[in-house]
């Protein structure tokens, strides 16, 4: 484990898991339909890497880059959309894929610019849930695990755009950033 994290959080085998678990449930209740899977950058590429990979059914995948975070360790409740999806929207059944959901801010503003840009139904898969912290409500159809109010890094999920590389989820240290 690397020196900056308190302890393992969710090692790569319960990630793994999870993922499985997520894309089984996934593939059962979008059977016999379009799907359009869109991931949050930067912090879903390795959860959506390994989940579009377990659903069993055709399906199109598009990215968008918001950001509300900066280098901070809390959103700002200010999301901008510093890139758009490239595939059409009008009528798809969009899953947007996040890697964590804390205040609900970022996903709640996403959710209503994907029903704007027309998609006819709109649901959320998320890695980690953290409620305490939550500040907007959103709708979560596909939930891998609700965790405390850590700050935590890996697997896809940085602080200051670092451990993103990480193969498991840690509890980054207070004096890393702080």
């Amino acid at each position: 484990m690397n020196n900056d994290f308190e302890r393992v959080l969710l090692s790569a085998k319960e990630i793994e898991k999870i993922t499985e678990k997520l894309a089984q449930q996934i593939t059962e209740d979008y059977n016999g339909k379009d799907l359009l899977v869109i991931g949050l950058l930067k912090g879903s590429f390795v959860f959506i890497s390994d989940l579009v990979r377990h659903i069993d059914l055709p399906c199109k995948l598009d990215f968008m880059s918001v950001s509300s975070y900066g280098s901070s360790t809390s959103s700002s409740g200010n999301v901008k959309i510093l890139m758009d999806c490239s595939l059409p929207i009008d009528n798809a059944n969009v899953l947007i894929v996040e890697d964590i959901i804390d205040s609900g801010n970022t996903l709640s503003y996403i959710v209503d610019y994907i029903y704007r840009k027309g998609a006819s139904d709109v649901k959320i898969c998320t890695l980690l849930n953290k409620p305490k912290r939550r500040e907007t409500h959103v709708d979560i159809q596909y939930e891998g695990t609700t965790i405390d109010d850590n700050f935590v890094a890996g697997y896809g999920m940085d602080y200051n755009e670092t451990y993103r590389n990480i193969p498991y989820i840690g509890i980054l240290k207070k004096e890393i950033y702080s």
